[in-house]
């Protein structure tokens, strides 16, 4: 059975189901930072994931990552599943500018997160949306 790890209910904003794929907002301001995290219980490794759900996975990921460079116009895609604080399953997407709050280095470890106020992750998530549904039309909302 399917359950957000407390950790990213606590740090995220809900945002869409994917086919497989919980989508989640980082509540950080600095990047645009997206999460998938795959709507099946206890799995901490792609590898765990049957033939058919990573190659799910490795789709979603991409046209999630497409969409966020079309929308956010970045220089760089991050896309990461470290797990070394949560165990379960998920892949960070971070888009990536020169001069962000961290550039050139990984973001993790670099600054406190700074929250953002409701109308700009609303605003950051509709952005995304506007280019994500046109190649997955069957989003659905949360």
């Amino acid at each position: 059975m399917f359950t957000l790890h407390s950790r990213l209910e606590q740090d995220t904003i809900p945002v869409a189901d994917l086919p497989l794929s919980r989508l989640v907002l980082m509540n950080d301001q600095r990047y645009p930072w997206f999460i998938l995290i795959p709507r099946i219980g206890g799995i901490t490794e792609i590898y765990q994931l049957d033939s058919a759900n990573r190659q799910l996975l490795t789709q979603e990921s991409c046209l999630l990552a497409e969409a966020m460079m079309t929308a956010f116009q970045g220089q760089k895609m991050n896309i990461a599943a470290l797990g070394n604080i949560v165990p379960q399953l998920h892949l960070h997407h971070v888009v990536r500018e020169e001069g962000d709050a961290a550039w050139p280095a990984p973001i993790w470890g670099v600054g406190e997160p700074m929250p953002m106020s409701h109308e700009r992750a609303i605003t950051r998530i509709q952005l995304l949306l506007s280019h994500l549904k046109k190649s997955l039309p069957e989003l659905h909302i949360v």
